[in-house]
């Protein structure tokens, strides 16, 4: 386990003072229902968004507010969490229960994801603000790189193309929110004028929107 510990760190490229905190990241609630990841998850979700915004308006001063939040969104949504966790091989130090060990292909993703943003929690908490910077900075790097190309956002594609085919806008339709208050999940359908539907979900009503969006933007292969 020493050894396994060991590996992470050298990966992370941060030692941990207090392991335990280290270990507590990479619990799953299916592993230990009370002692887990949930909250330093929360916490790090907060820190991430911190530094990445603060970052963006270093980088992009001359930036509209609008540009600076599609960037921002892209840059700490659950895919790139992800993507970032996969790259850090997370997958290999988590700690988790029966129900989701032989099942992870499932929900890898976002538990891989949740997992990262723990840490980033994790080293907020054992080494302050300015390591858990160190540490954000240096894993989203080349994503922060890609940031400096901005693409139209898929609500705005679907609306210019359903307003240029049937001379309307899409419909968004609001399904449900469900999730603890502090974590809310929401689901929304989007579809056009005789045309295919999908649905999406996000933390909040636009970024399902946004979801449900890029979805039918793939089915109708725009």
């Amino acid at each position: 386990m020493a050894d396994k510990i060991k590996d992470l760190e050298k990966i992370l490229k941060y030692s941990f003072k207090n392991i335990s905190l280290l270990k507590k990241t990479l619990t799953h609630k299916s592993f230990d229902n009370i002692n887990n990841n949930e909250k330093l998850e929360f916490l790090g979700d907060r820190v991430l968004g911190l530094v990445i915004s603060q970052k963006l308006l270093e980088k992009f001063p001359d930036e509209k507010e609008g540009i600076i939040d599609k960037k921002f969104a892209n840059l700490v949504n659950k895919k790139t969490c992800s993507s970032i966790g996969k790259k850090l091989n997370l997958k290999k130090f988590l700690f988790l229960g029966d129900s989701q060990k032989y099942n992870i292909g499932r929900s890898s993703d976002k538990i891989i994801s949740d997992s990262l943003e723990a840490i980033v929690g994790g080293i907020f908490l054992d080494g302050g603000l300015k390591a858990a910077r160190k540490f954000i900075l240096s894993v989203w790097e080349s994503y922060l790189v890609k940031s400096i190309i901005t693409l139209i956002d898929s609500k705005t594609q679907l609306q210019e193309y359903s307003l240029k085919k049937f001379k309307q806008l899409p419909k968004y339709t609001f399904h449900k929110k469900t999730g603890p208050q502090h974590k809310p999940l929401f689901k929304t359908e989007v579809h056009l004028p005789n045309s295919k539907k999908a649905s999406g979900t996000g933390s909040s009503k636009k970024k399902a929107q946004q979801n449900a969006a890029d979805k039918l933007l793939k089915i109708l292969k725009i």
